[in-house]
């Protein structure tokens, strides 16, 4: 018997969620069983912690869309007893069982080696939002983004994928401008290495304006809808904005194709959870090289599994900074 955060629905059609303990035998199909170690908190994970959001398509459910550990027992050959592995994405804590768990079992394919430097926490206090900034700074550093071009902006710079961007951005080398709606966070993201910090009421004012002055030379955008908008129209000419989330809204506001046309802007869509594996393997490798860990270590809330109910409602209102690592054992 282990321990599992177990999501029911209720007579009423509502949602309640409790630490349990289950047997090996109810967890899903797959070929390789992990001992969990740590996981998570992300805004998917709020979601399937309370109302499903549409994420979830039967209950009972265990959430948790990211966690490391130690491979327990495998019937593939690519994993055997005591490899330490991660996962993220997959659907993996929506349409399967998650790593709100003290075990978890599912595909080979799905898991990634844990790379040299990186041990199952610090791991998780990357997850699936560092994950996501590290493919974003990959995707605007293929596309000829380098120091020395001008600052690159990062917006929703508080959150996870904000805050692990912030860092790794900085630390390459990169002039960071980190925006936010929170006043009291700049000195946590100065902290990190912004060296700008911009008002998020700067750039949420929708405007027809074709063009506006040049001033970022790349960008990473959890945001979307009326920023994004007006982002992409003060854009340096070829450079590029890596789109990762929709905070703001689906729709990009105030958008024209000017920024595209006249000044070669490219906008780069960032997928984290069907990513191929070799971009996986490459990603991690760069996190666990280019991400400071000590920066990530003033990023991290510890959490345990009874603390999810609450942190998951927290994370929907916007009330949680920085990435919460769970001890799934503790």
């Amino acid at each position: 018997m282990f321990k599992a955060l177990i999501v029911e629905k209720t007579e009423d059609g509502k949602t309640e969620a409790s630490v349990q303990q289950i047997g090996e035998d109810r967890l899903p199909e797959g070929e390789v069983t992990v001992a969990v170690e740590y996981s998570t908190v992300n805004y998917k994970d709020g979601l399937c912690i309370g109302p499903g959001g549409g994420l979830v398509r039967n209950y009972p459910h265990v959430p948790g869309i990211d966690f490391a550990g130690t491979v327990e027992a495998s019937t593939d050959d690519r994993y055997k007893p005591g490899d330490k592995v991660v996962l993220t994405g997959w659907r993996v804590g929506e349409a399967h069982w998650g790593g709100y768990s003290q075990k978890a079992r599912v595909k080979a394919d799905w898991l990634v080696p844990l790379p040299e430097g990186l041990d199952a926490r610090a791991a998780m206090a990357v997850g699936t939002a560092g994950f996501t900034a590290m493919l974003a700074v990959m995707a605007l550093q293929d596309h000829g983004m380098k120091p020395g071009d001008g600052p690159v902006l990062v917006t929703g710079a508080a959150g996870g994928v904000g805050s692990v961007a912030v860092a790794i951005l900085a630390n390459l080398g990169f002039e960071v401008a980190a925006v936010t709606g929170r006043a009291d966070q700049a000195d946590y993201l100065k902290g990190l290495g912004a060296t700008e910090i911009v008002a998020r009421d700067e750039l949420t004012e929708v405007t027809r304006k074709p063009l506006e002055g040049e001033r970022w030379a790349g960008c990473v955008d959890a945001v979307a809808g009326a920023m994004l908008g007006r982002v992409l129209k003060q854009m340096k000419y070829g450079s590029s904005v890596a789109a990762i989330g929709l905070a703001g809204g689906a729709a990009i506001e105030g958008a024209l194709i000017t920024p595209f046309i006249l000044r070669g802007v490219n906008l780069l869509g960032i997928d984290s959870v069907m990513q191929p594996y070799d971009n996986r393997v490459r990603a991690w490798q760069r996190i666990a090289s280019d991400l400071p860990m000590d920066k990530l270590e003033a990023m991290v809330q510890p959490a345990t599994l009874a603390d999810l109910p609450q942190l998951g409602s927290d994370i929907l209102k916007g009330k949680v900074r920085g990435r919460v690592v769970v001890d799934v054992n503790a």
